[in-house]
């Protein structure tokens, strides 16, 4: 008699859950570009302040919109009880990301004599947002947006038995058993 281990039950699924998150995180994230994108040029082209003031700015601008996506859409299944430490983390993650952003804006435009706008939105908003981005989906999945704990499965279920027997109370062991 062979027995038939059946593939881990949650591989595929989780896989699709982790493409359906990271769907959903990109399209909070890409508005949250644009938003980025539209007030860092805004404060650079119409207000004329300084290239990483403008871009400290804008950031924080995104990371108020993307908090809200990121809350009540992407992870709005996840642990919610403990709603400040949540808020206090994603502005810890969110503060280090703005400096990964930010500091290849500096790099780029202060170490290395990158003073174009081109130059300035190359190095912020596509490098060092790339980077920034990798950091917060990492950070935020893994410590701000906690998923609930999953309950086990009975381990009767667990080999194809069926976790309740409907046949009424359990018989009393026998003297074989005792």
């Amino acid at each position: 008699m062979t027995t038939a281990t059946p593939a881990p039950r949650g591989l595929r699924t989780r896989l699709r859950g982790l493409v359906r998150e990271v769907m959903k995180f990109g399209t909070v994230g890409l508005f949250g570009v644009v938003v980025n994108l539209a007030v860092f040029n805004l404060c650079i082209h119409a207000f004329h302040w300084a290239p990483v003031r403008s871009g400290v700015l804008s950031t924080l601008v995104a990371i108020g919109t993307n908090y809200i996506g990121y809350r009540f859409w992407v992870y709005r299944d996840r642990d919610a009880a403990a709603r400040s430490r949540e808020i206090t983390l994603f502005l810890i993650f969110s503060g280090i990301g703005m400096v990964i952003e930010n500091g290849t804006l500096w790099i780029s435009h202060y170490t290395l004599g990158f003073q174009t706008a081109l130059a300035d939105n190359i190095a912020k908003n596509v490098i060092g947002l790339g980077l920034g981005t990798l950091f917060r989906f990492i950070s935020f999945r893994t410590w701000v947006f906690r998923a609930l704990p999953q309950l086990e499965e009975p381990a009767a279920e667990a080999e194809g038995e069926p976790a309740l027997a409907l046949a009424g109370p359990k018989p009393a062991p026998s003297a074989a058993e005792a």
